[in-house]
């Protein structure tokens, strides 16, 4: 980890320091640590968003860090076809690679510093699942999949697929050139990301090396969130301590100041996620695959998607690959 990286981060445009024209930095409201579980075939996931109020987290609904996670062969795991409405998902792939097809034409590879944007809108059926080769040979995988809320208006649009790859991001150092900023979604200093967004908001992967301090200018109309990917270090003017899996919510002001520990796990960056976005302020009802607004959308929705509405699963389509449990009857058949 990670993927995206530079080897001379002098070369790109620097972050300028928000703390020479503002006085007004962000300091941290709370720090949450996230819960392990399993998703989809069985991958453990790390719940980032646990224990926090929606009230905090609008636009955000959910998020899961998944793995990182060293695969043996055989192992590696997906989700099945399911469906979603009222919502986007986000996937951002450090590490390995997911497999996508949905319902309405949108896939591809999701590998190393790419991310897919999918908005489900009315209803999508859609698969993430590892391929065959990697199934086959175990390895590294390191993603995360983030769910951002519509506002009521944009609920029932339609569905759309955004594939990102690694190459698309925009690249930014910090002030004191020791951190990597990895702009995908939203801008920083006038330097955009490439993703599309319907909710306003932004997000980014920092990598900052050990004892050096990432300040960044945030919009005011956002909230601010950072999760800690990998290593530890210090939040906010209050100097808070983070580690890995842990989620930081931030109060209101004009920039965020996080800084990494002299002394990191293997001598690594303190990796992190920073994202925010412009709080919709409405009504949410959650329901598995579905966000809607109230309890009778979430209805219709199941009804809509036990009525075939979502589209349907196309013909020859991406399936998880089950490997043979008897490797020397699949030499011996060409299974």
């Amino acid at each position: 980890m990670p993927a995206v990286s530079v080897a001379d981060l002098s070369l790109l445009p620097r972050i300028p320091d928000p703390g020479q024209s503002s006085p007004a930095e962000r300091l941290v409201r709370s720090v949450n640590t996230a819960p392990s579980g399993f998703e989809g075939e069985g991958f453990p996931v790390r719940r980032a968003f646990a224990g926090v109020s929606m009230a905090a987290l609008d636009p955000f609904v959910h998020m899961d860090q998944m793995g990182e996670v060293d695969y043996a062969p055989g192992e590696p795991k997906g989700t099945p076809w399911h469906p979603h409405r009222g919502f986007e998902t986000v996937t951002y792939i450090i590490d390995g690679t997911f497999a996508h097809q949905d319902s309405h034409g949108g896939g591809g590879l999701i590998t190393d510093g790419a991310t897919q944007w999918m908005t489900a809108g009315g209803g999508i059926l859609h698969i993430e699942t590892p391929p065959e080769d990697l199934v086959t040979s175990g390895g590294l995988f390191h993603g995360i999949q983030l769910w951002v809320n519509l506002p009521a208006k944009d609920k029932m649009i339609a569905p759309a697929y955004q594939g990102l790859e690694a190459d698309d991001v925009t690249l930014l150092a910090s002030t004191d050139g020791g951190a990597l900023v990895r702009v995908i979604a939203g801008q920083v200093a006038g330097h955009a990301g490439p993703g599309s967004t319907h909710t306003p908001m932004a997000l980014m992967h920092a990598s900052v090396s050990p004892g050096a301090q990432l300040r960044l200018p945030w919009d005011t109309s956002f909230n601010a969130l950072v999760y800690v990917l990998a290593g530890n270090g210090r939040v906010g003017g209050q100097g808070r301590p983070v580690h890995v899996g842990q989620l930081v919510v931030f109060g209101d002001g004009d920039w965020i100041s996080v800084r990494a520990d002299d002394r990191q796990d293997g001598g690594a960056a303190l990796e992190i996620l920073i994202l925010g976005g412009k709080p919709i302020g409405e009504p949410v009802s959650h329901y598995g695959p579905f966000v809607m607004n109230t309890r009778e959308e979430i209805g219709q929705a199941m009804l809509d998607f036990q009525a075939g509405r979502f589209g349907s699963i196309p013909p020859n389509a991406l399936m998880p690959h089950v490997p043979d449990p008897d490797p020397v009857r699949a030499e011996h058949t060409g299974i």
